[in-house]
């Protein structure tokens, strides 16, 4: 079905999954704890390879000790990584942290830019991380892939592409801006609880007719499941 679809076609369909999504996960964002614009991006880099839950034990003394871009710069990295250990792979994370908190400092006053393109100069942030804080922080469009979303949007006809910031390109051709962030949100929370990796329950997913189920069978349907809400992780691994 997708092979033959076009880009009008396909910008048709993403809008019915779009709309189905909504009405699954209405109020569906990040589930890291953050006040500030640094907290997000902080957070974001700590959820790498770990869950939400953890970062979120963690956070409240880490932002107690070091509110801003410059009280983590001047830090004391041992501090740091004795803080945030449990969240996994601790040094690099300090250095992710403490590298970003400098350069912000140094190229952007102490404040964290609001452009994706002085978002990825910063240590410890790429693409994934950068969308979560436009689309979070500042209001402003980000479409966030992450391993689910790379799932999903291939599940789902809508790309070709493995590439993360391709996928990025894809979806952005076929979805009006404004979609871009909630539709990156609620593909997570599908992924998690009913398009999973090893076996998709396409038997009770709302978007089955709509859903070339591309590299998975062809289960009888059941009935859709009711409507659910929540807060998606951004985790994944590698670079965020």
């Amino acid at each position: 079905m997708a092979a033959r679809e076009s880009i009008a076609e396909l910008t048709k369909r993403a809008g019915r999954v779009s709309h189905a999504l909504a009405k699954l996960y209405p109020t569906a964002r990040i589930s890291l704890d953050f006040e500030t614009p640094w907290q997000c991006l902080a957070a974001t880099i700590l959820s790498a390879q770990s869950t939400d839950a953890g970062v979120n034990r963690v956070t409240p003394r880490l932002f107690k000790e070091y509110p801003d871009a410059r009280a983590m710069a001047a830090a004391d990295p041992r501090h740091v990584e004795e803080l945030i250990v449990k969240t996994g792979f601790f040094r690099q994370k300090t250095r992710s942290l403490m590298g970003a908190a400098k350069k912000i400092v140094e190229d952007y006053g102490g404040e964290v830019p609001s452009e994706m393109e002085a978002l990825v100069k910063i240590s410890g942030v790429g693409r994934k991380t950068a969308n979560v804080i436009l689309g979070h922080v500042f209001g402003k469009p980000g479409f966030v892939v992450d391993t689910h979303v790379r799932r999903l949007t291939y599940r789902l006809g809508f790309t070709k592409n493995v590439d993360p910031a391709k996928i990025e390109i894809d979806m952005q051709k076929i979805l009006t801006p404004k979609e871009w962030t909630p539709f990156s949100m609620r593909l997570i929370l599908h992924g998690r609880q009913i398009c999973i990796a090893r076996k998709p329950q396409c038997e009770i997913c709302a978007m089955a007719n709509e859903c070339p189920r591309i590299g998975v069978g062809k289960p009888s349907r059941k009935a859709a499941p009711s409507s659910k809400s929540g807060s998606p992780s951004t985790r994944g691994r590698g670079r965020g």
